[in-house]
């Protein structure tokens, strides 16, 4: 007991004791908790995450120096979440699927080596939660069939057809808060398993498909579409305001000032991401961009021409939060990307950025990646520093394909 404000030498000891066990605790958190330098990052999917072999080799180019930055799919463009997600709408919504077997065991393992790792969620590509809310997705737009009755005068309504995109995958209307609260409880529960950083892909409109024929159920169709994905950025900041969230855009958004025509404008991003992600596949820029009838087979040219426009952008946005770090190519579409070539991409991307450079992320659907091409990360790694001037470029305008 503590008598006439005095501490016996048990409470004393008591409290040294709590005191070492927190700093004991705190002494033993797991290394990769805060963001590198320079982030040298690669992709997996969910498939790749829950297969022993897969990871092994991902902790090895850590080893090597290769690598500081693993992405990981928990919830892909199938709709289906990669763990055992306490999550109750995925459960509600039969979209458990597990694929990685203990994401907390491997979330330890890959900290223990050194791993800043994040947690890819494909937002409003989702099949999964179409089927289980379809009031929630796009629709095919269906002509009025012949006037029918119910019996009882009222005129009967054909059921909605989910309406598909080119890879026969359906959509959720971007406007619904439903959504919204559903993915933003996915990345809250990431966090909370110790994942470092959630990255939202597919954060738009749909790009390919019948566009013609779609229909949607919460848009108006008068909020003009970049304002709808806006509000989507500023609500996942509102809820997670202390995270750290990342956002995949289209390459062409460093250098087209319209939304593209799935609302994504790169300005938008800026003040409610740490990272803003876009994806400058050299293959993925269409013919004729920069002059060049094959622009897959100029990954530094066109790196470099993006990435300087976006970060002249980003110079003069206001406000500001976010540091630019690309999605670079790593597969063979348009030309085949060996060591030159991704190393390339690399160089044009630290050109572009200067002081500003954050680091990059390289995207390989085979989770095969150019272990050649990623030098040598240094032990020591300062913080990232504030953004820089880029060099003053035009901006013609282009279409690209979506990853």
């Amino acid at each position: 007991m503590i008598q006439n404000g005095h501490f016996s030498r048990r409470h004393v000891l008591t409290a040294f004791l709590i005191c070492g066990a927190i700093l004991f605790a705190w002494s033993q958190k797991p290394p990769g908790r805060t963001s590198p330098g320079a982030f040298q990052g690669v992709y997996l999917t969910s498939w790749s995450a829950g297969s022993p072999a897969r990871i092994r080799r991902v902790i090895e180019l850590a080893q090597a120096g290769r690598i500081n930055t693993v992405v990981i799919d928990i919830k892909d463009a199938t709709g289906y979440v990669a763990y055992a997600t306490t999550a109750p709408d995925a459960a509600r919504y039969g979209a458990r699927r597990v694929t990685i077997r203990d994401v907390d065991s491997l979330l330890g393992r890959l900290h223990r080596e050194g791993l800043y790792v994040i947690a890819r969620i494909v937002v409003f590509q989702d099949p999964r939660l179409a089927l289980a809310r379809p009031e929630l997705a796009v629709h095919q737009h269906l002509e009025a069939p012949p006037a029918e009755s119910d019996g009882a005068g009222a005129a009967l309504r054909p059921a909605a057809v989910l309406w598909l995109d080119r890879k026969h995958l359906a959509w959720i209307d971007p406007a619904s808060r439903e959504a919204w609260s559903y993915n933003a409880a996915l990345a809250k529960e990431a966090l909370s398993r110790g994942f470092d950083e959630i990255n939202f892909d597919y954060v738009r409109f749909p790009s390919d498909g019948d566009l013609k024929q779609m229909e949607f159920p919460v848009w108006d169709g008068a909020t003009p579409k970049r304002e709808v994905i806006r509000r989507f950025f500023a609500y996942v900041r509102r809820e997670m305001p202390d995270a750290v969230l990342s956002a995949d855009l289209f390459g062409l958004s460093t250098v087209n000032h319209d939304d593209l025509g799935i609302g994504q404008v790169i300005e938008d991003a800026y003040p409610f991401f740490d990272y803003v992600c876009p994806m400058v596949y050299p293959s993925h820029f269409a013919a004729g961009f920069l002059g060049f009838p094959n622009p897959a087979e100029q990954p530094y040219r066109v790196v470099n021409y993006s990435l300087g426009s976006a970060g002249k952008r980003l110079r003069n946005a206001r406000p500001v939060r976010g540091r630019l770090r690309p999605w670079l190519q790593d597969f063979n579409i348009g030309a085949r990307y060996d060591k030159d070539r991704v190393e390339a991409q690399i160089k044009a991307v630290q050109d572009a950025l200067g002081d500003a450079y954050a680091g990059y992320l390289l995207w390989s659907p085979s989770n095969n990646y150019t272990e050649e091409a990623l030098a040598v990360i240094p032990r020591s790694s300062s913080p990232i520093p504030g953004p820089a001037a880029a060099p003053d470029y035009a901006a013609p305008s282009s279409r690209s394909r979506s990853r």
